[in-house]
């Protein structure tokens, strides 16, 4: 490649519910981010205009990082041609990847013709592709229900450019994937919440209330509180979350995940504030280091109020809090499947717990003691008991105790006395948590600008150097050193500029000059570069610049730095490469297909199969079929492995879900009423 280097490595994606949130997650080290459409994501409440979507990606370029856009809802026949027309509006805007989950949309866009992009969604004629309008790479969402090693490869054979694995695989699973696959690349879920059921197989939702997951409107009915209770109506477990998760963290794992094959680490949590994305991206951009895209990190230090700082070193972020993933939203954190079966779920409560603090050692009128060693803030959020409170007041107390006979002090560590906000049920004993911890929500409110390194050498114009060793006159020998010095700046990613330094007059003092040079060029503040380093050659004397002058010098070359960079990023562009047919694995398929339009069917048969109904928000099948299956078991989750007995859930309503647990594939799944 030519003047800069594209270099491949693990990509840290990162979620954005709008154009804000998607500046500060690349501002803070994200390679990619990935946002909504205008329609058709599978997060309804978090669409994005395309003028928004242009900003981002014009933002994104400047680091060469990549914008990925959510299409992955099963569409209509209605919605199948501005869908399609969507994708193209999307190319021309210069987005790096489109995920979808629709096999009509695939259809349509394998077949390269799309309604008129000028028109309005849904009107015009279809005509073929423009060959000048280049599709950018198809991603297949984790909502195609990407679990067995024969769903990948088939999407491997069509051609397509990336698959979103399944959140339940393990590395192991996931490395047998990547070796039947060596080319095609794999995304994986590494932080966030957990949907219960395998993507693109929940239909509990719809089923309730006609909100369906796979077109982007789910309602959470995995979050809600069930009685298990067995087929005669007695009850196991009473006013619990049976099908709430704690979220996942897989950070420990991120090494063995790159081994097995992973090539994207994803973040979830589209639907996440600001704070949330900066102090997850920002941890996991610490944890995997530089990354594959430029930049460094200027923040608001916190002992250097209101200047901006350079805080990094190497390839270790440095940004004005310190991230830690349980300071924002979680139930707790699970590993999931990545090695083994594990206490996955959060039954007790499907809110947020946060930071462990400690457990309550008294209990007072108005008030309560925890042994803690962390410092607890006035208005920050504690958890305990599925309930919490704000802190209205502290007060910490030494816990040592004085050992007279032993003459010596038995340290217990410190106990801090709450006041809350309001009366609270807390016993000796209970443990509580901080989900809101207000000074670190300061700091994390602080701005975060991601800025490139620049090199900058001026050098004499070649030849001259060996010039000025041939000129014995001094007078001669000053005005060749100043005349055509070349002015030469470096990114960080190889990408350079070079210009002569205009010379209309010799400096009086040329030291003076260089320090006035070197000063005002280095002045880029919160710009989109900083300047790592400047060189001056012995031999070179700067001609006379007024600060004006040398401040519009930097202003210019800066510039055309940052045009060339976006030219060598889109030089290196990639696009999606031909699609074609390839035979499934399955000779039919049901409802579970998600078959929404007439373009999936064919879609379906000319991969040679049967489609033997269409999706379950089409029509209700009219047997006993699965409403939801995971790999989650509530009968784990109860210790009753082994126990014979057929359980079933309750809701609010009184409506009764039957479970079926395959306990030779480890997978549980809710069953439609009868």
């Amino acid at each position: 490649m030519k003047n800069g280097n594209l270099q491949k490595t693990t990509e840290l994606l990162a979620p954005a519910k709008d154009k804000e949130t998607a500046f500060s997650a690349i501002d803070c080290g994200a390679d990619a981010v990935y946002m909504g459409a205008p329609a058709f994501g599978a997060r309804k409440n978090a669409s994005n205009s395309l003028e928004d979507i242009q900003e981002v990606v014009n933002y994104a370029h400047k680091f060469w990082a990549r914008v990925h856009i959510t299409l992955n809802t099963i569409l209509t026949d209605s919605e199948l041609d501005a869908a399609v027309d969507m994708v193209y509006k999307l190319a021309e805007i210069g987005v790096d990847a489109i995920i979808i989950q629709d096999m009509g949309l695939l259809e349509r866009l394998m077949s390269k013709s799309a309604p008129t992009p000028t028109l309005p969604y849904g009107e015009g004629s279809v005509k073929p592709l423009d060959k000048h309008l280049h599709l950018p790479p198809l991603h297949m969402s984790t909502q195609c229900d990407n679990y067995l090693p024969e769903k990948v490869k088939f999407f491997n054979d069509i051609g397509v450019s990336r698959v979103i694995l399944a959140r339940e695989l393990s590395i192991e699973q996931i490395k047998k994937i990547h070796e039947g696959n060596p080319d095609l690349e794999l995304e994986s879920f590494i932080h966030g919440a957990l949907c219960v059921s395998m993507s693109g197989q929940c239909y509990l939702s719809q089923y309730i209330g006609g909100r369906s997951a796979n077109r982007g409107e789910c309602a959470q009915p995995c979050r809600k509180q069930y009685d298990v209770i067995d087929e005669k109506g007695n009850v196991i477990a009473k006013d619990i979350y049976p099908l709430c998760l704690k979220d996942f963290n897989g950070s420990k794992y991120v090494n063995e995940l790159i081994n097995a094959g992973i090539c994207s680490f994803k973040i979830e949590g589209r639907l996440k504030d600001t704070g949330y994305v900066k102090n997850i991206v920002a941890y996991y951009r610490n944890l995997l280091g530089k990354g594959s895209s430029s930049g460094s990190i200027a923040g608001k230090s916190a002992d250097r109020e209101g200047e901006v700082v350079r805080r990094t070193e190497g390839d270790a972020w440095s940004y004005p809090f310190t991230p830690n993933p349980e300071k924002s939203f979680n139930r707790g954190f699970t590993e999931y499947f990545l090695k083994k079966r594990s206490k996955c779920f959060s039954m007790e409560s499907p809110k947020s717990k946060g930071e462990y603090l400690g457990k309550i050692i008294e209990v007072n009128k108005g008030c309560f003691v925890i042994e803690t060693d962390t410092e607890i803030h006035p208005q920050d959020g504690l958890y305990f008991n599925n309930d919490g409170c704000l802190v209205n007041k502290v007060v910490v107390e030494d816990l040592s105790i004085r050992d007279s006979a032993h003459a010596l002090t038995i340290h217990r560590g410190v106990g801090i006395k709450i006041f809350p906000n309001k009366k609270v049920n807390i016993s000796i004993g209970d443990e509580v948590y901080r989900n809101l911890d207000v000074e670190f929500e300061k700091e994390l409110a602080k701005p975060v600008k991601r800025q490139i390194g620049a090199f900058v050498t001026l050098n004499l114009f070649q030849g001259l150097a060996k010039k000025c060793e041939e000129i014995q006159d001094s007078k001669m020998l000053k005005q060749v050193q100043h005349d055509r010095v070349v002015l030469k700046i470096t990114d960080e990613d190889g990408v350079s500029i070079s210009a002569e330094i205009p010379s209309t007059e010799i400096a009086k003092n040329p030291e003076k000059m260089k320090e006035t040079f070197v000063k005002q060029f280095s002045k880029t503040g919160e710009g989109d570069f900083y300047i790592a380093d400047i060189k001056i050659a012995h031999d070179v004397e700067i001609p006379f610049l007024p600060i004006s002058g040398v401040n519009e010098l930097r202003r210019t070359l800066f510039d055309k730095l940052m045009q060339k960079r976006i030219e060598v990023y889109e030089g290196n562009r990639q696009y999606q490469k031909p699609l074609k047919h390839t035979k499934y694995f399955l000779s039919e398929v049901d409802y579970r297909a998600n078959v929404h339009n007439l373009e999936a069917k064919t879609f379906y048969e000319n991969c040679g199969v049967k489609v033997l109904e269409s999706s379950f928000e089409t029509k209700q099948p009219n047997r006993q079929i699965e409403l939801m299956r995971c790999k989650h078991c509530i009968k784990y989750a109860l210790n009753m492995c082994k126990s014979h007995k057929n359980l079933l859930l309750r809701d609010s309503h009184s409506q009764i879900y039957s479970l079926k647990f395959n306990c030779d594939t480890c997978e549980m799944s809710v069953q439609i009423p009868d």
